[in-house]
C-alpha cells in the first residue's frame, strides 16, 4: 500500500493527514477539522487531530523565527520582502494582542477569521518577547476555542448539506 492510501484509507492515516494539514500554515485547524471530518474521522477525532497538528509548530515558531528571519535576509536576499511583510504583520497584529496580553493572544488565536490563528499568533508573540511559558497557553487555548468552533461550524455545515441533499 502506497502512503497516499494509507492516509486516505486508514482511520491512523487520516488522522495523520488531517494532523499535517493542520500544520500548514492559513489552513492550520480551520481548515483541519472540516478535512478530517471530509476523510471521514469523527468529529472528536478531528478535533484532537487538528489541535495537535496546529499547536506543534507553535514552539518552534517562538524560539527559531527571528533566527530564521535574520538566515534568510542574510542568505536568501531575494526573500528579503517576504520577510519584511511577515514582520510588518507581526508588529500590527502584536499592536492588537499586546493591549490585552495573554487574553489578547488567546482571543487573536481563538476566533477564527483570515489572518488569526496559531501561526500569526506565535509569531507576534516572538516579536512581543512573551515568555514562552505564557505563550503557549494561551496559544493552546486559544486552539481549544477556535477548534470548538470550528467543529461547531463543521458540524451545522454537513448537517446542512445533508439536509438539502435529502
Amino acid at each position: 500500500m502506497d502512503i497516499l492510501a494509507w492516509l486516505e484509507n486508514t482511520t491512523g492515516g487520516e488522522f495523520i493527514f488531517t494532523l499535517l494539514v493542520s500544520m500548514v500554515p492559513i489552513v492550520e485547524l480551520r481548515g483541519g477539522i472540516p478535512f478530517g471530518v471530509a476523510l471521514g474521522l469523527p468529529y472528536p477525532v478531528a478535533f484532537v487531530a487538528a489541535v495537535i497538528g496546529n499547536i506543534l509548530p507553535v514552539p518552534f515558531i517562538l524560539v527559531y523565527i527571528r533566527r530564521i528571519f535574520q538566515w534568510m535576509r542574510s542568505h536568501l536576499p531575494r526573500l528579503d520582502g517576504m520577510v519584511d511583510a511577515l514582520e510588518r504583520k507581526a508588529h500590527l497584529k502584536g499592536r492588537k494582542v499586546n493591549r490585552y496580553k495573554y487574553l489578547g493572544l488567546f482571543l487573536f488565536v481563538a476566533i477564527p477569521l483570515p489572518g488569526t490563528g496559531a501561526w500569526t499568533g506565535a509569531l507576534a508573540a516572538a516579536f512581543m518577547d512573551m515568555p514562552l511559558r505564557k505563550a503557549i497557553p494561551s496559544i493552546l487555548l486559544g486552539i481549544i476555542a477556535a477548534g470548538c468552533i470550528m467543529t461547531a461550524l463543521t458540524s451545522l455545515g454537513v448537517n446542512a448539506f445533508t439536509a438539502v441533499m435529502n
